[in-house]
């Protein structure tokens, strides 16, 4: 099974830009986006109409900001936001019921440069927090999406210089500690724990990407009791069309019970 996440900035800005080639060839089994920008009836139609998946979607009260999507050829119970208006009015979580497992689609608010939101930013984690220790008591965990945060300075080019930015704060840092620490693990870096250069944002400042000056700021991270399952997870640093790249996660159908 295959999961990709990808926070596309502007589901008919990515549309222009290979985005329907893309997903054919790659035929994700479950595709999370994040800043699509549009509410499901601006999406263009064949979009919108993906064979043999079925989307869901939710966007925010503020035209051409924020919003989340999902689409899915695996059957998904339930889906629902995160049920608190504050945060659900900018369009940035949807909680799937997929019968093994919960999958959340997130995009995490920017702290902004003067650090005006990183308040807000940091009341969205604790919601999202309570919610998986909620979840998690009764079946496994998968959370991916923009989480705006590096984690460690492995987790960007310019650590150093970037201390006092939003994104790489300590408060920021400690709270994806805290998440770790309740058993929910970051695929990528399980499997990849000295990687470096291996980013999934970059400033749209001329030569960033050119010269892999990026960010890891894009996550599957999977409550632990689900490890066994997960096979690999990659970044698509490849794959152009948005200032970030897609991530995916696979997992083993057979440890799932699914086959």
């Amino acid at each position: 099974m295959k999961l990709f996440s990808w926070n596309v900035n502007g589901i008919r800005s990515v549309h222009k830009k290979g985005f329907l080639e893309w997903f054919t060839t790659t035929s994700p089994d479950i595709l999370c986006l994040q800043e699509t920008r549009a509410s499901e009836e601006q999406f263009p139609e064949d979009v919108k109409n993906l064979p043999r998946v079925k989307l869901h979607s939710t966007v925010a009260d503020k035209k051409g900001y924020s919003g989340v999507a999902t689409w899915s050829r695996q059957k998904i119970v339930d889906t629902k936001k995160l049920e608190i208006k504050l945060y659900d009015s900018e369009g940035r979580t949807l909680i799937h019921d997929l019968g093994w497992a919960y999958l959340l689609n997130c995009y995490f608010p920017n702290g902004q440069r003067d650090h005006a939101r990183v308040p807000f930013k940091m009341e969205y984690c604790a919601a999202i927090q309570k919610k998986v220790k909620l979840l998690r008591k009764t079946k496994p965990v998968i959370i991916t999406g923009d989480f705006n945060t590096a984690h460690h300075p492995i987790d960007l080019a310019n650590p150093v210089s970037n201390k006092n930015t939003t994104g790489f704060l300590l408060n920021e840092r400690a709270w994806l500690d805290e998440f770790q620490k309740d058993g929910m693990v970051d695929v990528f870096r399980h499997f990849n724990p000295k990687e470096v250069g291996a980013y999934t944002w970059w400033s749209n400042r001329p030569g960033c990407r050119e010269k892999n000056i990026g960010w890891r700021i894009d996550y599957f991270f999977v409550s632990e009791e689900l490890m066994t399952a997960v096979k690999k997870a990659q970044i698509h640093a490849d794959v152009m069309g948005s200032d970030h790249c897609p991530i995916s996660l696979e997992l083993d159908d057979k440890k799932l019970g699914l086959k």
